[in-house]
């Protein structure tokens, strides 16, 4: 084996590739189909994927609210397992965009009007960063086989599916090949649709999920590294102001790159929190103790106690306080984010900007030195934790990091509604997925209520077999009826059309005595006309 690194070995002491075999690249030892894999000696994880909500438009009471109950969640997870919150950045593929958004050609001599549409739609996204934002939480727990950890995988899911819900977010299981196509949309960016996996048909022919995953290379380099053509840098966060804004994912995560932040939560015991408070307090003030001390026996009497050790003091106290009266959580937190990029030089430019925006936002990040293969398992949602540079934090504290900011609506098969207004994303919306597909469209006059309902109607009529109803007393409708092959009925004194009232077809009044039905039909008729 050490013959074998050290023909693999360059010639720059700063830069070693490591072949695919080396376990270390994917620590990823057994899978299941469930979504559970195994990364290490009786360690499990698995991930759950949620949903984003509208954090950064709510009035700042609706996110105090809010951010009250994300603490919420952070403060109840399990002091027995690991807890990894990811954001990942990815670009949607240019060929599943197109299928997403794209009305499909018919033939049936409407397609002149459909590439018009596609045109339209084509021109709109142009102007959006096509990026997807998805959400894990990965939770990392230790048991003795695979039976105990999905015992505990059941009941933690079951938990954060109830404080997600709460939130208005909506959790859903992975299962393996979804967690592989996470992972494998990052190692091989651009080549997203070639994906395919299928658990059984491996293990028939023996062929290992890594070969599916993984890219052509790997190079780390002592501060950056390449995966295949791709560059790749990973950032952790050193150090942190004493207040930071709630918006400091959705500002680094608005870089139009591929990319993952990822929180590492370790709960602290109450019972340990507070033993180890306690000590920090007690340090501090028999330092203080001693200063005066000496100060007296100098006969400085009326020293004034340096503004360090008052600073210690009153964080000391703070802390207590949140612990035993406003029921905070200790947590150990590491902070981490990767991105990638084409070419080196684009990658030393984000990173700049990455750097620039934590600045602005009182979180210090900086680059990893000889650690980039442990940052890039520490921030993939693998359920790994290779790096030590943990930092200590309440739930409140670390609430800040919260990972929603607005969410977006690409449905396949979607109506075009506009763009977001934050992301600049376009607004697909597939109303046959919602709860209640019925919808109302009102507006002052002028605002373009007609407008559009008429673009709602040639959306259906292009990309459905639906029928389509039109109720049109001020005679708006008709061309746009015409133009897509309807039929146009006018109902009005001297026209061919006309209703009458009197008439009874088989099978008239469902099963019931027709006549009788006719005859309530026709005094209604006239009751209302009296009016």
């Amino acid at each position: 084996m050490i013959k074998t690194l050290q023909n693999i070995m360059s010639q720059d002491k700063e830069k070693f590739v490591i072949p695919r075999s080396v376990q270390q690249v994917i620590p990823i030892q057994t899978i299941w189909n469930d979504g559970i894999f195994k990364i290490g000696k009786n360690k499990f994880s698995k991930t759950f994927k949620f949903t984003d909500i509208n954090y950064c438009v709510l009035s700042k009471e609706d996110r105090k609210t809010m951010f009250k109950k994300y603490v919420a969640i952070v403060g109840a997870l399990d002091t027995t397992t690991t807890t990894k919150i990811t954001v990942n950045n990815r670009h949607l593929n240019q060929d599943d965009f197109e299928k997403q958004i794209l009305i499909p050609l018919k033939e049936d001599g409407l397609d002149i009007y459909r590439k018009e549409y596609n045109a339209m739609l084509l021109d709109k996204a142009m102007g959006t960063n096509r990026i997807v934002q998805e959400k894990y939480v990965t939770v990392s727990v230790y048991k003795r086989n695979i039976e105990e950890a999905r015992n505990a995988f059941n009941r933690i899911g079951t938990e954060l599916r109830g404080h997600f819900t709460r939130l208005g977010s909506k959790m859903t299981e992975m299962d393996a090949t979804e967690r592989l196509r996470c992972l494998h949309d990052f190692y091989r960016a651009g080549e997203e649709t070639q994906f395919e996996f299928d658990i059984k048909d491996s293990m028939r022919k023996g062929h290992h999920f890594k070969d599916v995953i993984c890219p052509d290379t790997f190079e780390f380099h002592s501060d950056y590294f390449k995966m295949g053509e791709r560059y790749g840098r990973v950032l952790f966060l050193r150090r942190y102001g004493t207040y930071i804004d709630d918006d400091v994912i959705a500002k680094l995560m608005e870089l139009n790159r591929n990319m993952m932040f990822s929180a590492d939560i370790i709960s602290i015991p109450t019972d340990e929190a507070l033993r180890e408070v306690e000590k920090t307090l007690l340090g501090v003030e028999t330092n203080i103790t001693n200063w005066q001390r000496k100060q007296n026996e100098n006969q400085n009497f009326s020293a004034i106690i340096p503004y360090d050790m008052q600073q210690q003091r009153k964080e000391a106290r703070e802390v207590m306080e949140d612990l035993t009266e406003r029921d905070m959580k200790l947590t150990f937190a590491v902070i981490t984010l990767v991105h990638t990029a084409e070419t080196k030089e684009q990658l030393d430019m984000d990173t700049e900007a990455l750097l620039a925006v934590g600045r602005v936002k009182k979180s210090h990040f900086t680059t990893l030195k000889f650690q980039q293969m442990d940052g890039l398992n520490t921030v993939l949602p693998i359920g790994q934790r290779k790096i030590d540079s943990v930092r200590t934090l309440i739930s409140e504290s670390l609430g800040t990091f919260i990972p929603f900011n607005v969410q977006e609506i690409m449905d396949e098969g979607g109506i075009y509604f506009g763009q977001n207004a934050s992301s600049g994303n376009l607004i697909m919306c597939n109303k046959e997925k919602l709860l209640n597909p019925n919808a109302f469209i009102l507006g002052v006059p002028g605002s373009g209520k007609s407008f559009n309902a008429k673009e709602n109607i040639v959306f259906l009529a292009l990309s459905t077999d639906d029928d389509i109803l039109i109720c049109d007393p001020e005679k708006e409708y008709a061309a746009l009826v015409e133009a897509l092959g309807g039929e146009v009925i006018r109902i009005a004194p001297g026209s061919e059309d006309h209703i009458n009232a009197m008439d009874m077809v088989e099978g008239y009044g469902d099963g019931k005595n027709p006549v009788i039905e006719k005859s309530q039909f026709v005094l209604s008729l006239f009751a209302q006309l009296e009016k």
